[in-house]
């Protein structure tokens, strides 16, 4: 077997679902299918012994075990590429795989040609997913990173849950009056929350202090 051979383990808890794709693949000559498994409790092991590349599964046996699966094979066998085929299009099992660490995310109405070229990019290290769900991949991580931010500035400077919501008014240009009436409170209560804010931070103004909370902003 030569090293452009790529070989695939698959697991479905559907008959067909093991059968059809392995029928595809051994109708190309870069491929070999060297298992088909039904349930998921011997995956981890098997697919350390049987020399896979790629692993493909099904998303039902996928959720029966929370994708903990997906991230035990990328553990114990960190050079295995995963790809989900999901019986319908759901962004959260989407990003469930991501998180857990599949390269990708094909649909049951995939043709064949589509899952054998998905299987063979994620051979290469690309990732494949269909990209209508594409929006909520650049949400999830758009998230991820205000939240990321968020508590790189409560942990570096120390400001408390409410002083990060006023941080951000701030730096629009806000007063104290208007800051005061978003969150209905007083405005001398927002006028103590600044004061120990620019004591906090170590800043002479207001500005300053939004300069030292900018992205970038620690080493």
């Amino acid at each position: 077997m030569t090293d452009s051979v790529i070989s695939v383990l698959l697991v479905a808890g559907n008959r067909i679902f093991r059968e059809a794709p392995a029928k595809h693949l051994h109708k190309r000559g870069d491929f070999r299918v060297c298992g088909g498994l039904a349930c998921l409790s011997d995956v981890s092991s098997t697919v350390v012994t049987s020399g896979a590349n790629v692993l493909v599964l099904d998303s039902i046996s996928s959720k029966l075990s929370n994708f903990s699966i997906i991230s035990d094979v990328r553990r114990k066998a960190p050079d295995v590429k995963v790809v989900l085929i999901d019986m319908d299009e759901n962004s959260d099992t989407f990003l469930e795989c991501v998180r857990a660490g599949a390269l990708g995310y094909l649909l049951k109405d995939a043709s064949a040609t589509d899952v054998v070229a998905g299987v063979r990019a994620v051979s290469r290290g690309e990732a494949v997913y269909p990209r209508q769900l594409s929006i909520h991949l650049f949400r999830a991580v758009s998230q991820h990173w205000t939240a990321l931010s968020s508590m790189r500035v409560r942990l570096d400077l120390g400001l408390t849950r409410r002083q990060q919501q006023i941080l951000p008014l701030i730096a629009q240009g806000l007063t104290n009056k208007e800051i005061a009436s978003h969150f209905h409170l007083s405005e001398q209560t927002v006028k103590n929350h600044v004061h120990r804010m620019l004591r906090r931070v170590g800043a002479n103004d207001r500005l300053a202090m939004v300069d030292l909370a900018r992205p970038g902003a620690f080493p």
